[in-house]
């Protein structure tokens, strides 16, 4: 079992990433949560990782926090929620945001999560409210944090790259389109992803 990697960021292609760990490129697969708070490509990066063995593929997934892996872990132990949900849930919304809705019975907004539909909203606060884990002393939520992350570069196509993303979660890509109008100053494929979603969230 792989449970974290120190190394360098070598790629960051939202939600995939490639970090150097002594000469080795591992490739992950990441919430948005996270991409967006992770440094510069070329920076120093830990991860705490996630290792998904299937019949035709290993998958490796990484959080910036243990909190928001043990949360991953969680959620795709309920019926129906698989890796692919599980990391679009956290890209949608961080730990405590997730635990707000939990607590409040909010179905309205695990809803606006692509995927989520009402009984799948419904299933996850049932079978969170045992399996949540109940942190003490909770870590400064993410979505306060700001991203490390440079402009790419001229070959790439920021808008473009963060409509990708957003359908590689799980939005139509009518939908991504409409929650990324007007975003094309924020910079960055992360800033326009996070202002997305935020958006999206918001109603």
């Amino acid at each position: 079992m792989i449970g974290r990697l120190r190394g360098t960021l070598l790629d960051k292609q939202p939600p995939w990433l490639v970090v150097d760990v002594a000469g080795v490129g591992y490739e992950l697969e990441a919430s948005m949560t996270t991409l967006v708070a992770l440094p510069a490509v070329g920076e120093a990066v830990s991860l705490y990782t996630h290792l998904s063995v299937r019949d035709d593929a290993h998958l490796l997934y990484g959080f910036l926090r243990d909190q928001e892996r043990t949360l991953f872990r969680a959620l795709i132990k309920v019926n129906g929620v698989g890796p692919k949900l599980a990391l679009a849930i956290l890209s949608g919304m961080d730990e405590a945001a997730f635990r707000r809705c939990v607590l409040d019975d909010d179905v309205k907004s695990l809803t606006r999560l692509p995927g989520v539909g009402k009984k799948t909203a419904e299933r996850l606060i049932i079978e969170m409210r045992d399996r949540f884990p109940h942190w003490e002393s909770p870590e400064p939520s993410l979505s306060g944090l700001e991203g490390g992350s440079q402009p790419g570069s001229p070959e790439q196509d920021p808008l473009a790259d963060a409509e990708a993303a957003l359908v590689s979660l799980g939005y139509k890509p009518t939908e991504a389109a409409r929650m990324l109008s007007g975003l094309e100053g924020e910079g960055s494929t992360e800033a326009m992803i996070k202002a997305a979603l935020s958006r999206r969230m918001a109603g």
